[in-house]
């Protein structure tokens, strides 16, 4: 197994670089699961419940205000604050990622990232350092249903499909076009052309 121990960095960060900002709110969502503070809603969405779990998140800070020096872990708790208070009414994860307190969370940990060298600041995309990072843990914890693959240059061949089971293009017509059908019939019409918009 490979050594995960020198990849630093919360898993809503580590979802972040592997993911994107839905991973990330995904993480967030499980995190607040696991402590009780959401629970399943009606069928495709989650909900907050009132609980000891959520009044413990920290508050979020007020818009404009500079939320000072922020630890990666601080940053992942503002994440699950901003998502357990939209939850106040059941939502979708994927309408999560929309919501403006949750954006400006994600925003957040990407800062953190590119001050930790794994995001570039111009258009923050993954660094060399953050690839790197996700590439053991890939090896280490493999995806579910999905065995470790043999490195080399033969296992990835034998992934490979064959060159016969590739599509090669489209196949020939079983008779040919304007021809008589095999038992001597004259072949189906031509469909209409498409009408002209007015």
């Amino acid at each position: 197994m490979a050594d995960t121990g020198r990849v630093r960095g919360t898993p809503h960060e580590i979802a972040l670089l592997a993911g994107g900002p839905r991973a990330a709110v995904t993480v967030a969502v499980v995190a607040l699961h696991l402590r009780g503070a959401v629970e399943a809603g009606a069928p495709g969405t989650v909900r907050a419940v009132d609980g000891e779990a959520g009044r413990a998140l920290p508050p979020l800070p007020a818009p404009g205000s500079e939320p000072g020096a922020l630890t990666g872990a601080m940053r992942a708790a503002y994440l699950e604050s901003a998502v357990y208070h939209r939850l106040a009414e059941p939502s979708a994860i994927r309408e999560l990622v929309r919501d403006l307190d949750i954006r400006w969370a994600v925003a957040e940990l990407r800062v953190g990232l590119a001050e930790a060298g794994m995001l570039r600041y111009p258009l923050l995309g993954s660094t060399r350092a953050a690839r790197r990072r996700l590439q053991v843990l890939r090896k280490a914890v493999p995806a579910a249903g999905e065995q470790a693959r043999p490195a080399g240059r033969r296992a990835a061949a034998r992934r490979r499909p064959a060159r016969r089971d590739r599509a090669a293009g489209p196949r020939a017509p079983l008779r040919p076009p304007g021809g008589t059908d095999r038992a001597g019939e004259p072949p189906p019409p031509a469909p209409a052309p498409p009408l002209a918009p007015r």
